[in-house]
């Protein structure tokens, strides 16, 4: 008898460890054009503590990734990309499974995050790889901390990198073929690489936005993210679908709404002193994340706060490429096309022409700024404590992408339009 309840006690166990749900997704494209690499992702919320997944369509096992996005050791997501037709709709299996590890996949983007080894002499050698870093505010070069001052991550059309500074600034590396380059270039290409093809650095960006760097906005021009307690970059998830890396600013100083505040000044001098008060003493933890897909040239923007600033405003754009010309829908999108020195050293650097745009939904557009030397401009609201937008660009060495700004603004409208018809998913 107690042989047959142990028997029986190791037969639930078994089929608990090896337990699997299975879920059906049915994804569809309501547009009239073909969509490819379309992200589709699942919240494993529901489903308890999944350690590996499969994905199959029509019979095929496609690939997928699950990513801890609170890095407590559990998969918060899972992720897939669709390829439908026009109008199609397409249905997938999804297999979690409470066991395993995830299935390696051929990896369509990286991330990196290096410190400088003085022992390697060549600039896209370097090997002290890690994962996440934090300087406190009083940091007297942040800046410098990393090889290539910054996380880097890309996709197998662009590459990006953010200055670990109280600017941080998206910097572009331009491609001339559809790859992943950056494991090999580290952001500084070298002589020879350059000669069989590699891309490189393609934009100048100082103290501009780049291609959308969040900032504070003082009621008349953006503010950068200064001071802080402390500034924390890492990487969440290195693919091999997406890349999500995320900047952490703890205690940020930003400056109130003075709009807002001015608008109290009509109602109640006591209301402006008390936000002039709040302006010097009022602290936010911010989280910027940044989701590189696979397949893609434009990249995902999610700000998170750690309490509601309805009150507050915000500022992002573009750099104002010298003598780009300028597109504007007037309703989120922005882009410009130009043609400038990617760095200060004009003898050891040709000029390179870049196309950018940056899509903000409109919910959260205060403004959209008259453009100056340095930027085009948006003033930016959250209604609580989330906001988001994307960002794109194009370099004209990219032989697989667009060389007039007539044909970038084209792509640019359309784009627009896939932004805002998603793919529709149901399970």
């Amino acid at each position: 008898m107690k042989r047959t309840i142990l028997w029986g006690l190791f037969a639930l166990i078994s089929a608990a460890a090896t337990a699997q749900e299975t879920i059906q997704v049915s994804v569809s494209n309501p547009m009239k054009q073909v969509r490819t690499d379309q992200p589709v992702v699942i919240s494993l919320q529901p489903y308890g503590d999944v350690r590996s997944a499969i994905v199959t369509c029509e019979g095929q096992e496609i690939p997928c990734q699950l990513d801890d996005l609170d890095q407590d050791d559990q998969f918060d997501e899972l992720c897939f990309l669709a390829a439908l037709d026009k109008k199609e709709t397409k249905r997938y299996t999804v297999q979690l499974l409470h066991e395993g590890e995830p299935r390696p996949y051929p990896a369509r983007v990286y991330a990196e995050m290096l410190m400088r080894n003085d022992k390697v002499k060549e600039k896209n050698r370097h090997n002290n790889f890690i994962e996440s870093i934090t300087a406190r505010g009083d940091c007297a070069n942040s800046y410098n901390l990393q090889h290539h001052h910054g996380v880097d991550f890309e996709s197998e059309l662009n590459g990006i990198r953010i200055y670990f500074d109280k600017r941080q600034t998206l910097d572009l590396y331009g491609k001339f073929k559809k790859r992943l380059e950056l494991q090999e270039t580290q952001f500084y290409t070298s002589a020879e690489q350059k000669k069989e093809g590699y891309g490189d650095d393609v934009l100048w960006v100082g103290n501009t936005f780049g291609l959308g760097a969040f900032r504070g906005w003082d009621g008349k021009e953006p503010t950068m993210i200064d001071p802080v307690r402390s500034r924390t970059q890492r990487i969440i998830s290195y693919g091999p679908l997406r890349t999500i890396v995320e900047l952490v600013d703890r205690g940020w100083q930003a400056p109130l709404n003075t709009q807002h505040s001015t608008l109290n000044t009509q109602h109640s001098t006591l209301n402006t002193k008390h936000s002039t008060l709040n302006t010097k003493h009022s602290t936010l933890n911010m989280t910027i994340r940044y989701t590189q897909y696979a397949g893609h040239r434009d990249t995902d923007v999610d700000v998170f706060f750690n309490k509601d600033v309805k009150d507050y405003r915000f500022s992002t754009g573009i750099i104002n490429v010298k003598g780009s010309e300028e597109f504007s829908d007037k309703k989120g999108l922005r882009a410009c096309w130009g043609t400038d020195y990617p760095s200060t050293d004009t003898v050891k650097w040709s000029r390179e022409t870049v196309g950018l745009g940056i899509c903000i939904p409109q919910k959260h557009i205060v403004s959209e700024e008259p453009a100056n030397k340095d930027n085009y401009a948006f003033v930016v609201k959250t209604d609580a404590t989330h906001l988001n937008y994307k960002v794109i660009y194009t370099s004209v060495h990219e032989e697989f992408g667009y060389h007039s700004a007539q044909e970038w603004f084209a792509f640019l409208k359309e784009w627009k339009r896939e932004v805002e018809q998603p793919i529709q998913v149901k399970y």
